[in-house]
């Protein structure tokens, strides 16, 4: 079977590619090796590469392990946490 190609347009592709930077930096800064991380998150080397270079083909329970291999698990709980626009368009509705 054939996998879907996740399309992403570029400059939302740039913010996955930071996101794969900071996660290769903070494997670094705890001196653990690719292999290392690959193997505590349970996932492939090659996986872990793809995962570092911010891509969207790669599950998020995958990123979600890296994370966690790098006791960065609880930042997940920050993504859309501060839901600014919604509030607005919920201010708006309680307005009209």
């Amino acid at each position: 079977m054939r996998s879907k190609r996740h399309v992403v347009f570029p400059k939302y592709q740039r913010i996955l590619s930071i996101f794969g930077e900071n996660l290769k930096l903070a494997r670094k800064r705890r001196k653990l090796t690719a292999v290392q991380v690959a193997e505590r998150a349970g996932i492939d080397r090659g996986t872990l590469i793809e995962i570092e270079k911010g891509s969207p083909s790669v599950s998020f329970g995958a990123y979600f392990n890296v994370l966690r291999t790098l006791n960065l698990q609880d930042d997940i709980l920050k993504l859309a946490a501060d839901d600014e626009f919604g509030r607005k368009l919920q201010d708006l509705d309680l307005l009209g």
